[in-house]
């Protein structure tokens, strides 16, 4: 099954557009600068210290990809390159709110005069823009596209705003059609500060003055268990499985692109990915790229590209990227950790047959968003060995004890609507199982690509309300570097026999690799 070739935006375009929505709010392009140079500028008085704290923690815009659900195949090329200008005026918004703090204590209104007015018109622009490619093709665009365009500033004490008091744990997950449990609230003094490789900070936390605070992290020998007991697998189930092994990254494959959101666009992730298997895997590649590749996985019938973002640990030191887009010009640093062991499995359904993946099936799960978007697509599990079957994260990252890692796992969308290797938002040609295992709506179930994340760091420490050594997951600036912002990626690249075997394997009940 092939995909329709899209017509690209090139990514000098979308730098030129994005170039001059940054300049146009005074963002002079996506040079990073440390948002705590600003808190803590000269003639800074007690007085204007505490006002600073007080102030926006971050920008919240409407995600527009998510509410098209129907643009037509012509289209898409050019839609997703809007979208992709629309995270660029994100960033560059985001970037000029973390370097005017002073501004901001000394005028009330600097922040919607000068930064959020500006960024709606920007984004009014490119909406229409979104809106005209859609029906030049012969498509509707969403009518509530146009109430869109406005972004609000959210203040640190409520970047947490709507968590429960849990824990920060997930009770279900996505994975069984359930939704995350929501975390606590930080307490307005955790809000206002962290600890990083020894020094004092306020406001978002994190050594890029974007987060993570302490009240991101949770001792997990203190965390109460929350991982339901497994469905049990029912007559006509499928209980085999089928493993494929492609490594670590050891080649250290990675970029800030992301071809299944933003195809031909350089840095359309704004964040840095580990990639295993597919080695062609950028932003420009397309289905006969990825065909044509050379993969990591030891069978190499399976040339399907994995990515996630990378891990980092913020202890006042860089990485390679400490001055490249989705590096450390915005916000993403510390030293990147590679992976232990990364387990990739695929098992069955427990109601039913699987039917095999139709090649070049895309899907991601989780949501890089959920720090503005809200947890209904959220699907990170933060644990640490040993605790596994006890505790699965959602909204916090665990601190484990001594002779325990941290371990992220995932288990993508195992529904799959028969027809689409994508979807325009890129959610609804795939989809959960429900709680007892049934695909909704007519949808077939898949293998479901489950997938572990090991990785041997010292774990961070607490204290005094401040977190020092503190890991965290790269993301979008604005999103703060929240647990809950943890993704994976998937691009299904098994050549036809390899497939075969595996859908036979799980019906089956087998045990292959």
């Amino acid at each position: 099954m092939g995909r329709n070739v899209r017509k690209r935006r090139s990514p000098l375009a979308v730098r030129a557009i994005a170039a001059s929505a940054a300049l146009a709010i005074g963002g002079g392009g996506l040079v990073w600068a440390n948002f705590y140079a600003s808190a803590h500028e000269e003639n800074s008085s007690p007085n204007t210290t505490k006002a600073a704290t007080a102030q926006v923690a971050t920008i919240s815009c409407p995600d527009v990809g998510q509410k098209l659900t129907n643009v037509p195949n012509k289209a898409r090329g050019e839609v997703d390159g809007e979208l992709a200008t629309l995270d660029e005026q994100i960033t560059a918004a985001y970037q000029r709110l973390a370097t005017t703090r002073d501004a901001q204590t000394r005028d009330a209104s600097f922040v919607q005069n000068s930064i959020l007015g500006p960024l709606k018109n920007n984004r009014s622009v490119i909406i229409d823009r979104i809106k005209l490619e859609i029906s030049r093709v012969g498509g509707a665009a969403p009518g509530s596209l146009d109430g869109l365009s406005s972004c609000t500033g959210t203040p640190a004490s409520q970047t947490n705003a709507g968590w429960g008091n849990n824990g920060g744990q997930n009770n279900g997950g996505q994975n069984n059609g359930g939704t995350a449990s929501p975390a606590p609230s930080p307490s307005a003094s955790a809000s206002a500060g962290g600890q990083q490789g020894g020094g004092q900070q306020t406001g978002n936390g994190g050594q890029a003055g974007n987060g993570p605070l302490a009240a991101d992290f949770v001792d997990i020998t203190k965390a109460q268990a929350n991982v339901p007991r497994k469905a049990r697998t029912r007559a006509g189930g499928s209980t085999g499985t089928f493993t494929t092994s492609c490594g670590v990254n050891a080649n250290k494959k990675f970029n800030t692109d992301n071809v299944i959101v933003a195809p031909g666009v350089s840095n359309g992730a704004h964040h840095l990915h580990d990639y295993v298997g597919n080695q062609s895997n950028d932003a420009f590649a397309n289905n006969d790229t990825f065909a044509a590749a050379k993969t990591t996985c030891a069978n190499q019938g399976d040339k399907s590209t994995y990515y996630w973002p990378v891990v980092r640990i913020q202890n006042g030191t860089q990485d390679f990227d400490q001055n490249n887009d989705g590096g450390g010009k915005e916000g993403n640093v510390g030293q990147i950790q590679q992976v232990k062991q990364a387990q990739i499995k695929f098992v069955g359904s427990t109601k039913s047959q699987v039917v095999a993946m139709p090649k070049f099936l895309r899907i991601i799960t989780g949501d890089a968003k959920t720090t503005t978007n809200g947890l209904a697509n959220a699907n990170a599990h933060w644990s640490c060995t040993g605790f596994e079957n006890k505790v699965q994260l959602t909204q916090q990252y665990p601190i484990c004890p001594r002779g325990s890692t941290v371990v992220r796992t995932f288990a993508f969308q195992s529904c799959w609507d028969g027809v689409n290797i994508d979807s325009a938002n890129h959610r609804t040609h795939v989809a959960f199982a429900d709680a007892q295992g049934n695909c909704a709506n007519g949808f077939k179930a898949i293998p479901q690509l489950t997938m572990r994340l090991v990785y041997g760091f010292r774990a961070p420490t607490l204290q005094n309300g401040q977190v020092k050594n503190a890991y965290a997951v790269d993301g979008f600036p604005e999103q703060l570097h929240k647990a809950a912002t943890d993704h994976d990626d998937f691009i299904n690249v098994f050549d036809d026999n390899l497939m075969t075997k595996m859908v036979n394997c799980i019906n089956k009940g087998q045990r292959c690799k």
